[in-house]
């Protein structure tokens, strides 16, 4: 009798703890970010968000050059605080470092020859969002080439030396840069550089990065463009081939091109559409430059506003009505407008670019079919010390081939943190996720 009832109760402490181990498994489940039904959502409820880019994450993660790990917590905390919960961030720059205009310190020095103190920063990265509960969108390559990327791969296919973009000029880069969607071997280089990644293991958490729900979504690249007419269907191949790729190393987490949405298609709906009516692709992106794009100038940046952002809304409008056709939700992660007067101060005032942002700020907590959005981009605490970036200047949301603070999202900015911060609360709110500001009652 009591070999039966220490038998019985062995057997009811292992269903007891297989039942708690399933119970966990739904739960690591339920932390990833899914899409169905044209929404993302997150354990059950809907997931909306007011997001940043912090590209340089992993570089201040690190313990070597750029790297600073306190201020890194810091910004976490103030952005957290924000109830910005959401981070775009590349895994990291390609290249010797010796470029000019690159991001350094470089993750991937030659093809799959990593520098590990860059790794460890991107998984401290990782860690600390996590205790965060923040959620990372980790773009893979770059069709720019101030993180090497597209030039990358294709200097080590044997194309040559690239042109400089901004000394040789636009046309020159983007004739040469063009050769990357139909450059077998470069893309190959790519997908080994990808295959490292996605398959790594942190070294902080113990955890799979396949298995990290940290990671809301892998990006193929950062604005990935065919760059010729000629060759969209081989870069529309392309995409496709990387996404299917990344799906089969990793079938959590959500997968995105990267893409500017229509612009970045040379203007071809159609390509666009199909690119993101790929069974891999889950979400859809969408960049908004008004500068960049012409709609408004730098000497009249007040003056050009209403009709910028008139041309703002039809931009959104367009792929709105896409992703309702498609059933996908839209993501318009990148989006600035420089300080007033086309100032690279952070003392300059930000009336022109705060009008900007609640703009597309509205326009996000107006339309559920809009998941989410990241502003470009958070500098935090940085300042300037070239209107150029140097080595050993400290990093922020620039890149270094950009004028330093000219879109830069700084602490000190404070109706812009505040604009932000209510509309986080706002959008956060209404998904039914509370955000941290409210769940610290202010």
């Amino acid at each position: 009798m009591k070999n039966l009832k220490a038998n019985v109760i062995l057997l009811l402490l292992i269903c007891m703890s297989i039942a708690t181990t399933h119970i966990q498994c739904m739960n690591e489940t339920q932390d990833f970010v899914t899409q169905h039904d044209g929404r993302l959502w997150l354990d059950g409820t809907e997931y909306r968000y007011i997001g940043a880019n912090l590209w340089y994450g992993a570089i201040l993660g690190s313990e070597g050059q750029g790297g600073d790990r306190q201020r890194l917590c810091r910004e976490l905390d103030d952005l957290h605080r924000m109830g910005i919960d959401n981070l775009r961030i590349v895994v990291g720059s390609d290249g010797t470092g010796e470029e000019s205009y690159r991001a350094v310190p470089t993750l991937q020095t030659s093809p799959t020859v990593y520098n590990d103190t860059l790794l460890a920063g991107l998984d401290y990265l990782l860690q600390q969002m996590g205790q965060r509960q923040m959620k990372a969108v980790l773009y893979l390559n770059n069709s720019w080439a101030w993180s090497g990327g597209y030039t990358f791969y294709l200097i080590h296919a044997g194309c040559g030396t690239p042109p400089d973009q901004n000394d040789d000029g636009y046309t020159a880069y983007t004739a040469y840069a063009a050769q990357f969607s139909k450059n077998k071997e470069a893309q190959q280089l790519f997908l080994r550089h990808v295959k490292h990644i996605v398959s790594r293991t942190n070294r902080y958490t113990r955890q799979r990065y396949a298995d990290d729900p940290t990671i809301m979504a892998w990006q193929i690249g950062n604005e990935p463009r065919a760059f010729c007419d000629t060759l969209k269907n081989e870069f529309a191949t392309w995409l496709s081939e990387t996404s299917a790729l990344i799906r089969s190393l990793d079938p959590n987490h959500l997968i995105s091109t990267g893409c500017e949405g229509i612009w970045g298609c040379n203007g071809d709906e159609a390509l666009h559409r199909r690119i993101c009516q790929d069974p891999n692709i889950d979400y859809v992106t969408a960049h908004i430059w008004p500068v960049n794009w012409s709609w408004a100038k730098s000497d009249s940046l007040a003056e050009m506003l209403p009709a910028a952002c008139s041309k703002t809304t039809d931009y959104i409008d367009r792929h709105v009505a896409l992703c309702r056709e498609i059933g996908k939700p839209l993501v318009i992660e990148e989006f600035g407008y420089p300080r007033d007067g086309y100032s690279f101060s952070p003392k300059a005032t930000t009336l022109s670019r705060d009008a900007f942002l609640s703009h597309i700020l509205k326009a996000v907590t107006a339309d559920k079919t809009i998941a989410g959005c990241n502003f470009w981009a958070w500098g935090g605490e940085a300042e300037a010390r070239h209107e150029m970036w140097q080595p050993g200047d400290p990093v922020m949301g620039d890149p270094p081939q950009e004028p330093q603070g000219l879109y830069s999202v700084f602490g000190s900015d404070t109706t812009t943190c505040r604009l932000l911060q209510n509309m986080a609360r706002e959008v956060q709110g209404s998904s039914g996720h509370p955000s941290a500001v409210q769940l610290m009652g202010r």
